[in-house]
């Protein structure tokens, strides 16, 4: 399906609910590709938070602390995938207190509380993108302090995992003279039934 410029970014020439046809693959229309960039972003997150020693995860004198770092990332990644603030929570146990600002949750999250958190932010990202219509991709959206397509929160999304994600591995590459490497596509199909892109 050929892609084109609509007026919230790249869109396919249907302007109805695209519908995956059978045997299709992802790499035909946008969703694939938003998808395999953006699964990549997550990827990244979870190895480094993966390669995180637990003393620099514990280390609480850090300015920003890594786990911090980690949880505001997946906080705002389950946000800007959901239609609108009103009427959304994170997952327990985290809470809307990263709304206040300078505002920390009131203990340290483990690293397995917030890889479960990834995983459900993961699956979330691949489960909205694989429903967007082009309809609903040039919906405004707003959070309260900016309005955009869902298209371009999508982006802006991503944006603000890879952002986070290089100050986590920067944290490692001075705390441990390595960080993870970069991940070009993530290996996830955006459907069920899809292939895994080639590495």
């Amino acid at each position: 399906m050929p892609i084109l410029l609509g007026n919230f970014g790249v869109h396919s020439q249907s302007t109805e609910g695209y519908q995956h046809s059978p045997g299709e693959s992802d790499m035909d229309d946008w969703r694939g590709a938003v998808w395999r960039q953006f699964g990549a972003a997550i990827d990244m997150l979870e190895n480094a938070v993966t390669a995180c020693p637990d003393a620099l995860w514990n280390d609480r004198s850090r300015r920003p602390e890594f786990w911090y770092l980690v949880f505001h990332t997946l906080f705002y990644l389950d946000l800007y995938l959901s239609p609108a603030l009103e009427g959304w929570a994170p997952p327990p146990p985290f809470t809307l207190g990263e709304l206040e600002d300078g505002i920390l949750p009131e203990r340290v999250y483990t690293k397995d509380e917030l890889l479960g958190y990834l995983r459900f932010g993961r699956d979330k990202c691949r489960e909205s993108i694989a429903a967007l219509t082009d309809e609903a991709a040039g919906a405004i959206r707003g959070y309260g302090w900016r309005d955009m397509s869902a298209f371009e929160w999508l982006i802006y999304n991503l944006r603000h995992v890879q952002h986070h994600t290089a100050q986590l591995n920067l944290l490692l590459r001075q705390e441990t003279d390595a960080a993870p490497r970069w991940v070009g596509q993530t290996q996830a199909p955006l459907r069920d039934g899809d292939p895994s892109p080639s590495p």
